[in-house]
Order: structure tokens, then sequence, then C-alpha cells
């Protein structure tokens, strides 16, 4: 066991305040990795204030989690001291099951461990990236590509894994049209990866605010959807909308702007239900569909993909006494796109 600093939240809707936790000791199979960098994830916020549902306190949030090992166990054979790795939204699962086979570890029947807000394999309380260390087994850590700085991809261990698999799921590729709803974290990562499986993207914003930020990340037309002309101008025409939002939608609507057998898919998780009219869905064979995250080789792959084509989030670095204000910040839609802590100031 070691003894680590860390920013947790004590109690539901409570500010986080700089604490201590034990991580447990290197096992055969784990690495011990100092975290460099963490993403601030709205999901972070939603279960901080148990939007969600009931959580477990206290609670160090953070699944974007890039950083350098310093340490592996006896047993380990993918990572050495000094490589550089990220750790993702789970830190194990049953890795029995039919989905585990398959790679789709997110979607363990068992139910996977998630980095933190969770309960691992031998009864402890998860604690995430908001701290100093992490210990992982290393099956469930991931290499990042000698191109991608570490600041720039702790992001893309949430925000992009969750983009990048519902878009290679539904066959987004050239020729395809792809409309991202929203242009937050989750979004402008969207309309990067998007646009380089080469799709011509449309942005689905409420205002036209960051019109030129959605063109500079590769988007081919920016439209608000504040407009009522916006969803008459579009009907019919994309293969695949990504709603990155977590507010609920007029589901009609955005379903009037699929072609025939396309696709809406959910990444954003509203904390309230939503309602559908199903003729929605039967008048053009419509999908409404949802995806989360992605399996350990699939990251493994958007990381690589991204190092490819120079993909990283856009960020803005902060302290780490900082994170109360940028909660604040993300729940008021100012940031631009992605809050990461430099955890050297923990």
């Amino acid at each position: 066991m070691s003894t680590v600093a860390a920013y947790a939240a004590p109690a539901p809707k409570a500010p986080l305040e700089r604490t201590t936790i034990e991580r447990r000791a290197v096992g055969a199979h784990d690495v011990l990795i100092d975290i460099k960098f963490a993403g601030i994830c709205h999901s972070d916020i939603h279960q901080v204030n148990e939007g969600w549902g009931e959580a477990i306190f206290p609670m160090v949030p953070g699944h974007e989690i890039a950083g350098v090992v310093v340490e592996v166990g006896s047993e380990v054979t993918r990572y050495a001291v000094g490589d550089r790795v990220g750790v993702g939204c789970m830190v194990d699962s049953c890795r029995e099951c039919d989905n585990c086979l398959r790679g789709l570890e997110q979607y363990c029947t068992g139910g996977a461990t998630m980095t933190y807000n969770g309960i691992d394999r031998n009864g402890d309380v998860t604690y995430g990236g908001y701290s100093k260390q992490i210990v992982v087994d290393e099956n469930y850590a991931v290499r990042i590509p000698d191109g991608l700085p570490l600041n720039l991809a702790a992001p893309l261990l949430c925000a992009g894994i969750t983009v990048y698999s519902p878009l290679k799921h539904w066959g987004v590729a050239p020729g395809k049209k792809v409309a991202v709803v929203g242009l937050g974290g989750l979004g402008h990562m969207g309309v990067k990866i998007a646009a380089a499986l080469g799709a011509e993207v449309t942005v689905l914003s409420q205002s036209l605010r960051k019109k030129d930020d959605g063109l500079k990340l590769g988007a081919h037309d920016y439209r608000a959807t504040s407009d009522p002309a916006t969803f008459t101008e579009l009907a019919g025409k994309f293969d695949v909308v990504l709603s990155t939002v977590s507010a609920p939608l007029d589901f009609g609507a955005y379903l009037g702007l699929l072609k025939t057998g396309g696709a809406i898919v959910n990444v954003g998780a509203p904390e309230e239900p939503v309602s559908l009219n199903l003729f929605g869905l039967l008048g053009g064979r419509k999908t409404l569909a949802g995806s989360m995250i992605g399996g350990i080789a699939e990251t493994q792959e958007m990381l690589d993909f991204c190092a490819e084509h120079g993909l990283g989030a856009e960020i803005e670095l902060i302290n780490a006494d900082e994170i109360n204000v940028a909660y604040e910040r993300v729940l008021s839609s100012d940031v631009r796109y992605r809050f990461v802590i430099d955890t050297a100031t923990i």
C-alpha cells in the first residue's frame, strides 16, 4: 500500500478538496503510474452530484489519465518503466464473458470495474485520476504514442474513445455525412475524428457562437438548432447524427435529419428520461442508439489513429486548486474544450 495525494469530493455536491488516499501494492500484473495530467469530464460532475444515482464517497473523480510508468509487477510484459501510458474509464472486467472476449470490455456482462466510484474485484473502492499516482492491471492501460503530448492525450481516454467507437461502428468514412450535436468536450473531438475519417461534418449547436471554432476543427457546416430553418433545410441529409450533449433532445426533430436507414447515436447521458414518438423511427427504418466508451484494443486503435492524424484535444490546463471553478465553468459551457489538471499541482 502507498499513500498518495488526491482531490476528492467528501460528500454529494460538495466542493472537491485536497486529501490523501491509499493505493494498493503493485501486484504481479500491475503497473504503477505517475499521473501527469487528468482531464475533467462532464461525467465527473454528474457523479459528484449524484445525477446518475447514488454514488460512493469520498470520491476521487478522473478517468482521463495520462502518465508514465514508474514500477512494474514481476509478470508484466506489456510495459516497462518510463513508458507513456493512459488509463480510461475502466480498470478491470470479468475477462470471460462474450463481450470481454470480443474486446468489448466496456459492456462486460459481469460489470466492468469503473476507474472511480466503483468497487474492484477485491471489494475495494476505486479512486480516479485526480491524484498523483494510480496502480492498474497492465491489461487495462494503453500506450500513448510519442507523437501525442500527454496533456493533449489525456482527454482522449474518455472524450476521444467515446466518439471514435460509434463513428467506426456506424461506418463513418469518405462519402458519409455526419452531424455532431454540441461542440463541447466530446463534440469537438467528434468533429476532429469524423473529419479525419473522411466524412462531411456538420455541427448542430444551440447558437452560432462557436462557428469559427467548429470550422477550424474540421466541420464543413455549422448550424444553430435554435433556428427552425435548420431542421427544414437539413431534412434527410445525414447518415449519422452523433449527439454529444447531456440534455434531452427533441428526438422527433432530429430523426427528421436522417436519411433512410440513418442512425442517431447518443454518447451524452442526460439525467432526465426522454420521450419518443416511434413513428419517427418507423418512417425511414431509422435507428436511435447509444454507445459507451470503447474496449481496450479499440482505445489503443483510437490513440494510434489520433497520433497518425495529429489529433489532440483542445485544452485549458489548470492547477488542482482550480477544479471547483472548472466544474462551474463546465456547467456554464465556458471551456474550449476540455479542462486538464496538471497533477504536479495536487
